[in-house]
């Protein structure tokens, strides 16, 4: 892919015009034209920050994990801490902040996973997944106003099962234990049965 020359898909941004600032990100008006074929169209990006999320295993061996309503799903998902990136910060500082936020729970070795860009088609933003590793609750949780969340924590075949039939399923969480698969050292790696 390497020698594939890419300037006939790429298109030329012509300007990028602020419409509307949501709080959690802002949508744009990319006006862009295409050299090739002379087309012009105006493209809607959402402005969004890097987002972070966390798979934090317990010195026993079991994942820590929160059940929290989704607006959009109108329904209770089962997921892994994360959250943004807030301004000047690095990721790997959000992930830390996130977990003893989210749940209360801190650790002494953290492992960067992988990132990927959650939706490239409309967001310019990347998601980046942590380990945290012989995670322990050290402190209450202190999560935004506007999260009321429920930590708990489960064994490896069972968040293994979950992510099997679906009770796990939110995009973002389900990813970050692809990562994990990827890195061949999948805690995860069992017959599926709970345990």
């Amino acid at each position: 892919m390497a020698d594939r020359n890419d300037d006939d898909l790429r298109w030329k941004v012509l300007d990028r015009t602020p419409v509307h600032d949501y709080r959690i990100f802002r949508s744009l008006a990319m006006r862009a034209t295409h050299p090739t074929t002379g087309a012009e169209r105006t493209f809607t990006v959402l402005d969004t920050p890097d987002w972070i999320n966390i798979i934090a295993i317990t010195p026993d061996d079991r994942i820590v994990l929160l059940r929290q309503y989704r607006h959009g799903a109108d329904r209770i998902h089962v997921e892994i801490p994360g959250g943004m990136v807030d301004p000047g910060e690095d990721h790997e500082t959000a992930a830390r902040r996130e977990l003893l936020e989210e749940t209360g729970y801190t650790a002494p070795r953290w492992r960067h996973l992988g990132s990927v860009e959650p939706n490239p088609a409309i967001q310019n933003n990347r998601l980046h997944t942590w380990l945290a590793e012989d995670a322990v609750a050290t402190a209450p949780p202190t999560p935004e106003p506007g999260e009321v969340l429920d930590v708990f924590t489960a064994a490896r075949g069972e968040v293994t099962a979950m992510l099997r039939d679906g009770r796990i399923d939110h995009a973002l969480v389900v990813v970050a234990f692809a990562h994990l698969a990827l890195r061949r050292e999948d805690p995860l790696a069992t017959d599926g049965a709970a345990g």
